[in-house]
């Protein structure tokens, strides 16, 4: 096969990553949360239920903003009814999962999840503009935030939290273009309904980071006009938009869905191109940023494997088990991200336990790394820094979706230090793919490590009685001379080169 290649120069740069591009998203959804971050009586559960081999395992993992509740939970979501004593918390229908909520787990139990996460766990907090309002959002924004002295913060110190959640980044409601959505809306209706309440959030904490609801999926009938109309209402007022993508394989078109991030990047671009002649019709000199809340790979064309009755509480729902072919994928999504790191300031892997996430457990039982843990986790641990601009001479192929695709899909980032970590995917089914990097004045000359994510198995999954089978390995034969790196990328493999 012939070489791919491309050139790194520290002159040339896309931008710095934000620690938020690391960013995941609990939900209450199935076993997200109950059964997953949170199981009283567990072997592994703390005081507080919390499950520590999960808790380690997000830490491994590396996610920065966390972002909560939801997701369409969101839409029918009072907050009230998160806080207090949690024996006296009221359980409530939830229309958008069609399950019952306890409410064991809330708003205050969600900001000790994040502090036991560590000091890079950021609270990223979504308000119920499906059902509620201002209002709402105020009076939460008060219980949350405020320090003392009202009838809202002093009623969160008598719950137990003296101190301020210091909530700083606000999502203002959930896919409210979405038909689905409990509260659904046109884009006049929540543009102006966005608008009043980023506005009155504003006048409690003028410095406030607040993300309006873009389109659910580039594949929305209103796109791009929906982003137009919202952002004319609210473009002084918030920023970020969101954007949210889901892929699968569908009809054996294998070839397709190995080139997913096509669609992420054009998703990107077009969203950055709408919100940038936004901005130029309003003659202003803000640029609005891009939060990915939601990405992920999700079979929801498949049937659920676990059937489940209406209105019960923490069912087994949307728990993919996901493959090597899955993870390749999924690190070339994360590829898009980084490669855009200069618009994409916020991102949210959906989600962090049992629903479509990288995390999986057993109700007191093990937890245990899907396959598309390891990207995330090497991405999170070693994307920091400037993104380098990459462009690629790569051998093509043709996909039925999205036309000629290159079959290597790859990004770079330089690390205050000065050494280089090369993320790339060969899209190949079948042939490793040769790979040359010109090193122009990087300054390296060691090649630290070579890893890659493949299997004679394209279809291998990580199981609760298999939980190891697929893992990272060592690649030999990298090497660094005369300023050129040279490698072989193995057929369908997410890799991980690292320079100094």
């Amino acid at each position: 096969m012939r070489t791919a290649r491309f050139a790194l120069d520290p002159a040339f740069t896309i931008g710095e990553v934000n620690p938020r591009l690391f960013g995941s998203f609990v939900e209450h959804l199935g076993r997200c949360v109950y059964t997953g971050i949170f199981e009283p009586g567990h072997p592994a559960a703390d005081s507080e239920g919390l499950r520590t081999d999960v808790l380690e395992l997000v830490r491994e993992l590396g996610v920065t903003a966390v972002r909560y509740p939801g997701g369409n939970f969101v839409s029918g979501y009072n907050w009230e009814d998160s806080v207090g004593p949690a024996e006296e918390r009221p359980r409530r229908l939830d229309l958008a999962w069609r399950s019952t909520e306890s409410n064991r787990f809330g708003l205050g139990e969600y900001i000790g999840f994040l502090k036991k996460i560590g000091p890079q766990a950021e609270p990223m907090m979504a308000v119920n503009l499906g059902t509620r309002g201002v209002a709402e959002a105020l009076a939460l924004q008060e219980y949350a935030n405020h320090p003392s002295g009202t009838a809202r913060s002093d009623l969160r110190i008598a719950h137990g939290d003296k101190d301020p959640f210091g909530i700083r980044l606000w999502c203002l409601g959930n896919e409210m273009d979405g038909p689905w959505q409990t509260g659904h809306k046109t884009a006049e209706e929540y543009g102006r309904l966005a608008a009043e309440t980023a506005r009155a959030m504003r006048q409690i904490d003028p410095d406030l980071e607040l993300v309006a609801c873009g389109s659910s999926g580039q594949g929305m009938p209103t796109f791009a006009e929906w982003e137009a109309t919202v952002l004319a209402e609210t473009y002084d007022l918030v920023d970020h938009i969101s954007l949210h993508a889901y892929y699968e394989e569908t009809g054996g078109d294998r070839d397709s869905f190995l080139a997913s991030a096509v669609d992420t990047e054009s998703f990107i671009e077009n969203v950055v191109a709408t919100c940038d002649h936004v901005g130029a019709r309003l003659k202003s000199t803000k640029r609005i940023n891009l939060s990915f809340d939601e990405w992920n790979v999700w079979y929801q064309s498949r049937p659920d494997p676990h059937p489940v009755e209406d209105w019960q509480e923490a069912p087994r729902l949307l728990e993919d088990v996901y493959s090597v072919t899955d993870a390749v994928v999924f690190g070339s999504l994360l590829i898009a991200l980084l490669r855009h790191a200069d618009r994409v300031t916020v991102a949210c892997l959906a989600q962090l336990v049992n629903v479509i996430a990288p995390i999986m457990t057993e109700p007191g039982g093990p937890a245990w790394r899907q396959t598309t843990f390891h990207p995330f986790a090497q991405a999170s641990a070693y994307g920091r820094g400037q993104v380098l601009d990459v462009r690629v001479d790569s051998p093509r192929y043709p996909t039925r979706k999205y036309g000629e695709a290159d079959l290597l899909h790859a990004t770079a980032v330089r690390a205050e230090d000065g050494s280089v970590t090369v993320f790339a995917v060969n899209r190949s089914q079948t042939e490793p793919l040769p790979l040359e990097v010109a090193l122009n004045r990087m300054g390296l000359t060691t090649v630290v490590e070579h890893s890659a994510l493949a299997d004679a198995d394209p279809d291998a999954a990580n199981t609760l009685h298999d939980q190891e089978r697929v893992t990272p390995h060592p690649v030999e034969g990298t090497t660094l001379r005369g300023g050129t790196l040279s490698a072989v990328l193995e057929p369908l493999s997410w890799n991980v080169i690292r320079l100094a």
